[in-house]
C-alpha cells in the first residue's frame, strides 16, 4: 500500500506561530527534564517510600528503558494516528502518568507510574521536530531546529538543579507535579493551533512480532546497562541472562524488521546516506557528552563535598552560551555548510574536556565553571546542524520516522556510553588507586614524611594520620581516573570527525537542506 499524500499546508505567521512554538517547545522541555530531575531525589525518595537506594534507581531504570522503547514507534504511530492527536494524547498522558508519580503511595504505583511516563514520552521529542519543521517556511528551518535543540539542550542541564532544590525545599512530589500545568498548557495550545493541520493516516497491520522483539532487546539491555555496575557486571547471572536475552532478540529484530513490508521500526533509512552518517556521529558524541554530564556533578558531590544543588548549579552554565547562540544560529545555518558548524562543534567539545583533563583535588569553582561555560558554545553548534544533516532530502511522511529512529539512536547511546564511562571511571580509579598504594610503603621516605605531617596537622594517634592518608588516596585516584575520562572523550570527538564528511550537502545549504514541510 502506498502511503498517501499530504497535502500541502502553508505556515504559520505571526502570534500564532510563535505561541505553537513555545508550546511545543514546552512540550519538549518538559520531556528533557522528567528524564534527569529524578536523579537527584532518589535517596530522598527511597527514604519516604521505605525501600532501598538500589530498589530506588528502578525509578530511573524502568523510565529510561519504557521510554527507549516507545521513541522508535513513533513513526508507525504516526501514521496510524496523525501527527497532532498522537502529540496531544502523548503530553495530556505524561500529564496524567506525572500526577500517579507524584500522589505513588508505595514504590509499586511509583514504578507503574514512571513505566506509562516513560513510554508516552517517546513519540515527544521526535514530533516535536517534525511539528516545528511544518510550522515554519522552508527557508527558516534553521530557525525551529535551533528552538528546538535549545530546549532538548537545556532540560538536562536544569534537571539536576531544580530537582534538588524542589526535594530540599518542599516535597519529592512537586519534582512531577511541575509537569501538570506545564503540560496542560502545551497540550491545549498545540491542540487549538494544529488541529486543522494534522498528518496523513493509513490503517497498518500491527506488526507484533517487530513490536515484542523490539521491547525484549530494548528492555533486557536497558536494564543491564543500568544495573550492571551495581551487580558486577559479567559475574551476576542476572546480568549474563539480561545479554543473552538482549543479543538473541536483537539479532531476530534485525532480520525480522529488514524483511517485514510494514515494519514496526523503518530500518530501511539507515540506507540513506546523510541519515545513517548523521545518525551514527550524533549518536557517538551524545554519547560522549551526556555521559560525562552524569559523572562530572558525581564525581563533584563525591569527591568535592558539593552539595546536589550546588554541583548542578557547577554544571547549569552549560546552557547559556546554548540559548545565546540559538538565535545566531538560526541566521548562520542557512548560509553554512551544516558539516562545517558540526565539525566545529567536535573540535570545541574537544578542546573542554581537554582543559578538564587537567584537574586537581584542589580545583577551584571558576576553574570548574569555566569549561562548563564555554561547552555551551559547542552545543549550540551541535543539535541544529546534525540534525539538519540527518533529515535532510526526506518527504514529509518520512520525517517523524527518521525523527524517531534518530532520536532513540542518540538517547540510547547516552545510556551505553554512560554505562561504558562510569565502568571506565571505576576501573581507572582502582588502576590508580593501586599504583599509588605501592607508593605508600614505610620504606617509602615521601609517604613516612607525609604520614608525620598529617599527624601533626590533626594530632591524635597515628591512625588517625593513617585514614587522613587513604582518603586523599582515593580522591586523588578517583581525579586521575576521571582525568583518563576526560582525556579519553577528547580524543573520541576528534576521531569522530570524519562521520560527518561522508554525508553529503543537501540542496542549498544547511538547514535549509530539510525538504518538504
Amino acid at each position: 500500500m502506498n502511503p498517501p499524500t499530504q497535502r500541502a499546508l502553508p505556515p504559520l505567521t505571526g502570534g500564532k506561530l510563535v505561541l505553537a512554538t513555545i508550546a511545543v517547545a514546552l512540550a519538549t522541555f518538559m520531556n528533557v527534564l522528567d528524564s534527569s530531575i529524578a536523579n537527584v531525589a532518589i535517596p530522598t525518595i527511597s527514604g519516604n517510600l521505605g525501600v532501598s537506594v538500589d530498589e530506588g534507581t528502578w525509578v530511573i531504570t524502568l523510565f529510561s528503558a519504557a521510554n527507549a522503547v516507545a521513541i522508535p514507534l513513533t513513526g508507525w504511530l504516526t501514521q496510524r494516528l496523525g501527527q497532532i492527536k498522537l502529540f496531544v494524547a502523548a503530553i495530556v498522558l505524561f500529564v496524567f502518568s506525572s500526577w500517579l508519580c507524584g500522589v505513588a503511595p508505595n514504590l509499586i504505583v511509583l514504578l507503574a507510574a514512571r513505566v506509562l511516563q516513560g513510554a508516552v514520552a517517546g513519540p515527544l521529542i521526535p514530533l516535536s521536530q517534525a511539528i516545528l519543521l511544518g510550522s515554519y517556511p522552508k527557508e527558516r528551518s534553521a530557525t525551529a531546529l535551533s528552538l528546538w535543540a535549545m530546549t532538548a539542550t537545556v532540560g538536562p542541564i536544569a534537571g539536576p538543579a531544580l530537582g534538588g532544590w524542589i526535594t530540599d525545599s518542599y516535597s519529592w512530589s512537586w519534582i512531577f507535579f511541575i509537569n501538570i500545568p506545564v503540560g496542560l498548557f502545551a497540550a491545549a495550545v498545540t491542540w487549538v493551533i494544529y488541529r486543522d493541520r494534522e498528518s496523513a493516516t493509513r490503517k497498518l497491520p500491527i506488526d507484533k512480532v517487530g513490536l515484542l522483539s523490539l521491547i525484549a532487546w530494548v528492555a533486557s539491555l536497558q536494564i543491564m546497562l543500568d544495573k550492571g555496575k551495581d551487580l558486577d557486571w559479567f559475574s551476576s547471572p542476572v546480568i549474563c541472562t539480561l545479554a543473552a536475552v538482549a543479543g538473541i532478540s536483537f539479532l531476530f529484530f534485525l532480520i525480522w524488521e529488514l524483511t517485514e513490508t510494514n515494519p514496526i521500526v523503518e530500518l530501511r533509512l539507515f540506507a540513506e546516506r546523510n541519515f545513517r552518517g548523521g545518525t551514527i556521529a550524533i549518536s557517538v558524541s551524545y554519547a560522549v557528552f551526556f555521559s560525562n554530564l552524569v559523572i562530572l556533578p558525581q564525581w563533584i558531590q563525591g569527591y568535592l563535598g558539593y552539595r546536589s544543588v550546588d554541583a548542578g548549579l557547577v554544571t547549569a552554565p552549560l546552557g547559556i552560551f546554548a540559548v545565546v547562540l540559538a538565535p545566531v544560529m538560526a541566521k548562520v545555518m542557512p548560509k553554512s555548510d551544516a558539516r562545517v558548524l558540526a565539525t566545529l562543534a567536535f573540535l570545541g567539545f574537544a578542546g573542554v574536556f581537554l582543559m578538564r583533563s587537567h584537574y586537581t583535588t584542589g580545583v577551584d569553582a571558576y576553574t570548574l565553571v569555566l569549561p562548563t561555560l564555554l561547552q555551551g558554545i559547542p552545543m549550540a553548534l551541535f543539535f541544529t546542524p546534525l540534525t539538519a544533516i540527518i533529515l535532510s532530502g526526506l518527504s514529509p511522511d518520512k520525517i517523524p520516522a527518521a525523527a524517531g529512529l534518530s532520536n532513540f539512536a542518540r538517547v540510547f547511546a547516552g545510556g551505553v556510553g554512560t554505562s561504558l564511562i562510569s565502568t571506565g571511571w571505576n576501573e581507572r580509579t582502582i588502576l590508580h588507586h593501586a599504583q599509588l598504594a605501592e607508593q605508600s610503603s614505610v620504606d617509602n621516605p615521601r609517604y613516612t614524611s607525609t604520614i608525620a605531617d598529617f599527624h601533626a596537622m590533626l594530632g591524635g594517634g597515628m591512625d588517625r594520620a593513617t585514614a587522613f592518608f587513604e582518603h586523599a588516596l582515593n580522591a586523588q585516584a578517583a581525579m586521575l581516573g576521571l582525568n583518563d575520562i576526560f582525556w579519553l572523550s577528547s580524543i573520541v570527538f576528534i576521531v569522530i570527525i570524519p562521520l560527518v564528511w561522508l554525508t553529503k550537502p543537501g540542496k542549498g545549504s544547511g538547514a535549509g537542506a530539510v525538504a518538504g514541510h
